[in-house]
C-alpha cells in the first residue's frame, strides 16, 4: 500500500500533471466561450435560414413514434468545428509558426525560466532531497534551470 501512494504522490507531484490540469481548465473555460458564440450568433442564424427557431428544430422528423433529429446531430458538429478551428487557429498554428521560427535561427530561445519557475523548481528539489533522505523512491533529476543562477529560499 506504501507503495501505490508513493507512486501516486510521485505522479502527482510531476510537473506534467500540473500543466495538463492548466490545461483542461483553460480548455474548459473556451470551450464554454465558443459554445456561446455558436448557441448566441451561429445557430439562430443557420436556423433563420432553414425557418426554424433553433438549429436542433431542423430537419425533426418521426417514425413509429421515435424521434429523429437531423438539426441535433447539425449543431454538435458545427460546436465541434469552430472549438477545433478555434483551437487550430489561435493556439496551434502560431505555435508552429514560433517552433519553426525558433528552429530557422529567426527567434531565439528563451535564455532562462521565468522566476516563478526557477522558486517552483527549488522547492521540488527540496522535497525530492526530504523523500530521498526519509528513504522514499528516488526522484528523477532535475532538468537544467538554464544560464540565470538558482534564486536561493
Amino acid at each position: 500500500m506504501k507503495n501505490v501512494l508513493g507512486g501516486f504522490k510521485e505522479f502527482v507531484l510531476r510537473g506534467n500533471v500540473v500543466d495538463l490540469a492548466v490545461g483542461i481548465v483553460i480548455g474548459a473555460a473556451f470551450s464554454a466561450v465558443v459554445a456561446a458564440l455558436v448557441d448566441g450568433l451561429f445557430t439562430p442564424l443557420i436556423a433563420a435560414i432553414f425557418g426554424a427557431t433553433d438549429l436542433t428544430k431542423v430537419g425533426v422528423f418521426t417514425i413509429n413514434e421515435a424521434v429523429f433529429s437531423v438539426g441535433l446531430f447539425l449543431d454538435a458538429l458545427l460546436k465541434f468545428l469552430i472549438v477545433a478551428a478555434a483551437i487550430y487557429f489561435v493556439i496551434v498554428m502560431p505555435m508552429n509558426a514560433l517552433a519553426s521560427r525558433r528552429k530557422s535561427g529567426e527567434e531565439e530561445e528563451p535564455a532562462a525560466p521565468a522566476e516563478d519557475v526557477l522558486v517552483l523548481q527549488e522547492i521540488r528539489d527540496l522535497l525530492a532531497a526530504q523523500n530521498a533522505a526519509r528513504g522514499g523512491p528516488a526522484a528523477p533529476p532535475a532538468p537544467p534551470a538554464g544560464p540565470a543562477d538558482r534564486p536561493t529560499l
